[in-house]
């Protein structure tokens, strides 16, 4: 399972291993609104991540690393939102692994500085799709998801300081 962590829109992808094939079981995006409190907010990502850990069971729980750029209240919403999927793993005895933006190009599309929409072609070419998958952030989390399944992402996994497991 993959994660596009973000507090608004947090991107959640399915991808099963079949051999040097994978394919997309699911993806989407579980949305929150501006005018949630922000205990609210997590609360709704926790339940539906759960809900889906419970759905589909995956083996393992890979996050995009958090990136802190210039806004630090967004920066904070996507590491609370991470914390909140790490915590629904946990509670499902699912193992974590966090990857970098530029991990997940390069397992993706061969270059550590491709673009958004290099990697939504490349993410439906992997997994076999009719078209690039929708929204970005279901997208991104597919790409999360594709960069653990092979076996040169899982040995770029990073541990970070909130204890996930490598």
């Amino acid at each position: 399972m993959g994660i596009d962590p973000g507090a608004a829109n947090l991107g959640f992808g399915i991808v099963r291993v079949e051999g040097n094939r994978m394919v997309a079981l699911d993806g989407g995006v579980v949305e929150t609104g501006p005018e949630m409190p922000m205990e609210r907010r997590l609360e709704r990502i926790h339940s539906a991540l759960g809900d889906l850990m419970s759905w589909h069971e995956p083996r393992a729980l890979a996050l995009e690393q958090v990136y802190f750029g210039k806004n630090v209240v967004s920066a904070m919403g996507v590491g609370q939102a991470s914390g909140v999927a790490m915590l629904a793993a946990a509670q499902h005895g699912i193992k974590c692994f966090s990857y970098t933006p530029q991990a997940i190009k390069m397992a993706v599309c061969g270059s550590g500085a491709a673009g958004k929409e290099q990697v939504q072609r490349m993410v439906g070419m992997l997994l076999g799709l009719p078209a690039p998958p929708t929204p970005d952030h279901a997208a991104d989390a597919l790409a999360v998801a594709i960069c653990h399944g092979g076996g040169e992402g899982r040995r770029h996994a990073e541990s970070s300081a909130a204890g996930v497991a490598g």
